[in-house]
């Protein structure tokens, strides 16, 4: 087997692997190992092929970081990406990696404040990360200057191409430095990629990383959408759902970690933790103990779990959402493996809906909406993890000094009864429904959300623009992927229509048909009154 490089063997500099430690990432990912090394040692133009989850953002922060000029005022590097989400994700990312240099990084996109943006860039920005409609728009206005800039960087170039962003890139590429150098990170590499690359980017060298599943078709993935408040109790059910529940627990921060444990703890569960404020003898003696699961459930954050490779998890919990779609990567990969089934469950509150959509769009993944289980289902789920014990047990045949007793009790009373109340002497607390507090259930977030999981969706086309039930169905799927059969309940007015799909799939329409620095042609449809449902046409306006 070849041997993995180590990050001290790239040609990082002293600052970054001080940055790196502290992130608490232990070796490098393939793509990191192919492009770090080129990016440092010569002046190529780079296309890199890998797909999201590879860490291939780490691949060109860690060299950028060590190559930007901190006493230059002028922007040096550009990285483009396809939506505000990721433009904040990236800056937080290459912030965290910077360690001690003194450089600055800011994130610019539409829908924030643009005199905030105007005073940061006013102050001198080294590094700037921005999603295409929004940079234009500085260049427009002069309040942002490329000329100078020495690295491009084109992030997740394909779904720019998909969103429909090409030729607002090559539009920013003519306001660049020509000297410049140009790196392309992109899952796929269609055609209109490679004559962007033939038109911008001479002598240019392909980094292909072999594609990988990005989550094992063995992982089922699904969420619950609860109050913060309501978590706890949520992930109770879950484990006592799950006759052999086997899992890892991701929390936010090292607070959250210890207090969850405390609390699994106190409800009599076999939890333990790891974050970095446990030592390395720890860390050793509790995944020792996990492994050999005399603890099966463990909470860790992300920067602690590296390097657990435990292969026959039943669950992989994320309590807290994962940051970006390469940490829902990482995390939900642990479970399916080794020919395993495994769940991976991810917890959102109504706020963060649409952060998982992008999770879901970008990890090019389904995560399914579930019901977090009801009381008297996990009643049920334990009565027959009992009957099952019990009559395993009796095949055994092997509990005879306990014969004479249960004739003795057999003698005067009912067999029934009896049975009845060894059960109760036995099982009252674990059967016990009131030991199970009450969850609130958020399924239709404030939206037309029926029982069946569907939304309604408003769509600013009617008859007046040549619109028929089937021109809506052909549109619709001329963005997405989606079955006839899941648009229902078409209705065609003059100005406006109406059409109902699943709910999985109503977030990625209303962005795939959203025109930059405008409002989707398809929104979510307001709740409808009595009055509403009478109506055919607008109201005409009243003469006053």
């Amino acid at each position: 087997m070849e041997k993995t490089l180590a990050f001290n063997e790239l040609g990082l500099s002293a600052n970054a692997l001080a940055a790196i430690e502290k992130k608490g990432f232990e070796e490098p990912t393939p793509i990191q190992v192919i492009t770090i090394p080129v990016m440092l040692q010569d002046d190529k133009n780079i296309i890199a092929q890998a797909q999201t989850g590879t860490g291939k953002t780490a691949a060109f922060s860690l060299p950028l970081i060590d190559m930007v000029d901190p006493l230059s005022r002028n922007v040096q590097a550009l990285i483009l990406v396809p939506t505000r989400e990721l433009a904040i994700q990236v800056s937080e990312e290459i912030n965290s990696l910077k360690g001690d240099k003194q450089i600055i990084v800011v994130p610019i996109y539409g829908g924030q404040s643009i005199d905030q943006q105007l005073r940061m860039l006013k102050k001198g920005v080294h590094i700037v990360v921005g999603s295409p409609g929004r940079i234009i728009d500085h260049l427009n206005r002069k309040t942002l200057k490329l000329q100078e800039i020495e690295h491009l960087i084109l992030d997740e170039a394909d779904e720019m191409l998909n969103m429909g962003f090409i030729e607002d890139i090559e539009e920013i590429m003519k306001h660049t430095n020509p000297q410049k150098r140009t790196l392309l990170f992109s899952a796929t590499i269609p055609s209109r990629i490679k004559s962007l690359a033939k038109k911008y980017m001479d002598d240019y060298e392909l980094i292909k990383v072999k594609n990988e599943t990005l989550t094992t078709d063995l992982t089922e993935q699904i969420y619950f959408e609860v109050k913060a408040s309501d978590k706890f109790e949520a992930l109770c059910r879950i484990i006592d759902i799950e006759p052999e529940f086997y899992g890892l627990i991701f929390c936010r921060t090292k607070i959250d970690v210890d207090e969850v444990v405390n609390h699994l703890t106190d409800r009599g569960y076999d939890a333990e933790a790891i974050h970095g404020d446990i030592s390395q003898a720890q860390r050793e003696r509790t995944l020792e103990k996990f492994k050999k699961r005399r603890a099966n459930i463990l909470v860790a954050t992300d920067v602690a779990a590296r390097g657990i490779d435990v292969s026959n998890l039943t669950h992989v919990i994320n309590y807290a959402l994962p940051q970006d779609p390469e940490s829902y990567v990482h995390r939900i990969g642990r479970t399916g493996r080794a020919g395993h089934e495994g769940t991976a469950i991810t917890f959102i509150t109504p706020s963060e809906y649409k952060r998982l959509m992008f999770i879901q769009r970008i990890a090019k993944t389904d995560i399914k909406k579930s019901r977090v289980p009801q009381i008297q289902d996990i009643i049920n789920a334990k009565k027959n993890k009992i009957n099952e014990d019990i009559v395993n047990l009796l095949q055994k045949k092997s509990e005879t000094r306990y014969f004479n007793w249960a004739k003795n009790l057999l003698e005067d009373n009912n067999p029934t009864e009896i049975l009845a109340a060894v059960l109760h002497y036995s099982f009252e607390d674990d059967l016990n429904p009131e030991a199970y507090g009450e969850i609130k259930d958020l399924g239709t977030r404030g939206k037309q959300v029926d029982q069946q999981g569907k939304t309604r969706l408003f769509v600013a086309l009617g008859r007046k623009d040549g619109i028929n039930p089937q021109k809506l169905v052909e549109l619709v799927q001329s963005k997405i992927t989606i079955k006839s059969r899941a648009i229902s309940e078409i209705q065609i007015l003059d100005n406006f229509s109406f059409l109902t799909v699943p709910f999985e799939q109503a977030e990625e329409i209303i962005v795939r048909f959203k025109e930059k620095g405008e409002k989707s042609l398809i929104t979510h449809a307001r709740k409808r009154t009595d009055s509403d449902s009478r109506k055919s046409t607008p109201r005409k306006k009243r003469k006053t």
